[in-house]
């Protein structure tokens, strides 16, 4: 039964992979539709990391505590290696201040 499983998963990726390339052979000329194209990617990245940022913690707190810290940091145009070593700072920092409450 696993192996219908895997099939299906293949057959659902190659077709989401390869109906784009055989149906849309010309340039997308709509500018709607090559708004929506562009954002789709970050739309997508967006909604798999929210969801973990707020449960990889013990407390919503100091996941809200890390995401802000991350979003100041990337706002000031820090380097990736920055906002995630400063998320995690905050993260540390309000579960410590947590515990002693």
């Amino acid at each position: 039964m696993i192996y219908v499983y895997i099939a299906v998963m293949a057959g659902v990726t190659y077709l989401i992979r390869a109906v784009p390339l055989t149906v849309f052979r010309k340039k997308i000329e709509n500018r709607f539709v090559q708004s929506f194209l562009y954002y789709v990617p970050y739309a997508c990245l967006t909604a798999m990391t929210v969801p973990g940022i707020f449960y990889a913690t013990r407390s919503p707190i100091s996941a809200a505590a890390g995401a802000a810290a991350a979003v100041a940091l990337a706002f000031r145009g820090k380097g990736l290696l920055t906002v995630a070593a400063g998320a995690c700072a905050a993260v540390f920092l309000a579960e410590q201040i947590l515990i002693c409450l």
